[in-house]
């Protein structure tokens, strides 16, 4: 099945481009964004995929202001799509020049939720470590990820309001990753149902004003990594490896939703700097948008020819808060002070995740914390 793609010198296996070089029901091909105001107000997170052994494409826009948790979500068959142009329902994706500048748009719709808005990166893009995991025999992550931070220029709309994006006050981070990860409808967890679920995450992408960072944990129950990533990346493509990242994370008594951080990152010389993480508005990604936790609506699950959908939640009553669940976005400010004494604040990305037992900070099963 022949597609535009073909035209270009890009192929990577006798096959046309539509087709996977693997037939894995899980290969996926994803965009992530986030933008956020630096004084904490409002932050909102785009994303679309394709799934071509699936067949599906879908894309979504959160938009989180004043406790209100608004998502426009669209999926669709993906041989309707130009994967040049890549776009469903009223949300589409620009590429106007590589690994540099995008358009991201969601237009305007019923819901009054839309964004018109162009990222620019700040750094060049970082090609993250391969993540890698494989469970009882079978692969169940194989992925490779380019991450940036950078700014927007736009208008975003949501609950009657308009916000003008500026490449100064709105800054962001996204990233681009595919290969093999769960998607589509849940699968029978077969032997994998024996081991409890455990998925401890930390991932902080920060722009400061000359250069930005990239810190990567995930960790085992006990402590051991599964991927980990601590560098410097400056505006002429230099990469600094800095050292072996550690955390203390701080939660809510009685939960499992982090406050705040201290990250430590020890070089090879034993030269330690600390990283101060200052959470500003937290955004529950996971909800309404596909990431797996709601039933009716997981990324790369077949809908129709064309489904589009407004999700909401108040999370500010007792009803919306027990629904956060999972996976958090928070906008941060983040602080530390270099080797010349220097104090260095930035703005970006504060993700975390700690589900199933983890022993450093006492958790001990799948949901003991959560709804605390």
């Amino acid at each position: 099945m022949l597609s535009n793609l073909d035209d270009f010198p890009i192929h990577q296996t006798s096959e046309p481009m539509r087709h996977a070089a693997i037939s894995d029901r899980n290969f996926y091909d994803r965009y992530y964004f986030n933008g956020f105001d630096k004084s904490g107000t409002t932050m909102f997170v785009a994303g679309l995929g394709v799934y071509p052994n699936l067949g599906v494409i879908d894309a979504y826009l959160l938009v989180f202001h004043e406790g209100q948790h608004r998502v426009v979500r669209a999926s669709g068959a993906l041989d309707a799509a130009d994967r040049l142009h890549p776009g469903v329902g009223p949300l589409s994706i620009e590429v106007l020049e590589p690994l540099r500048r995008l358009r991201v748009r969601c237009a305007d719709n019923e819901w009054g939720i839309s964004i018109d808005a162009e990222w620019t990166g700040a750094m060049p893009a970082f090609e993250e470590p391969r993540h890698y995991i494989r469970e009882n025999g079978r692969v169940i992550f194989d992925t490779c990820r380019l991450a940036q931070t950078g700014g927007w220029s736009g208008v975003l709309k949501a609950g009657g309001k308009t916000f003008e994006l500026s490449p100064d006050e709105w800054w962001g981070t996204r990233d681009r990753s595919w290969g093999v990860r769960p998607v589509g409808e849940s699968e029978p967890a077969g032997i994998r149902a024996s081991n409890p679920f455990s998925w401890f995450w930390i991932y902080t992408p920060i722009r400061f004003d000359d250069h930005s960072l990239m810190i990567i944990m995930q960790e085992n129950p006990d402590g051991s990594r599964v991927m980990e990533e601590a560098t410097r990346i400056w505006p002429d493509g230099r990469i600094e490896h800095l050292g072996r990242p550690d955390h203390e994370l701080q939660y809510r008594t009685g939960s499992r939703f982090s406050t705040g951080a201290d990250i430590r990152v020890v070089a090879d010389d034993g030269y330690e700097f600390r990283l101060d993480v200052e959470p500003l508005l937290p955004v529950h990604i996971g909800i309404g948008t596909g990431y797996g936790y709601d039933a009716d609506w997981r990324h790369g699950m077949w809908q129709g020819p064309l489904v589009v959908q407004n999700f909401e939640l108040d999370t500010t009553t007792p009803e919306g808060a027990m629904r956060l669940f999972g996976i958090v976005d928070n906008s941060a400010r983040f602080s530390y002070t270099d080797r010349d004494g220097r104090r260095h604040v930035g703005y970006g990305l504060y993700e975390n995740m700690a589900i199933g037992p983890h022993h450093k900070y006492g958790f001990k099963d799948m949901l003991d914390g959560f709804g605390g």
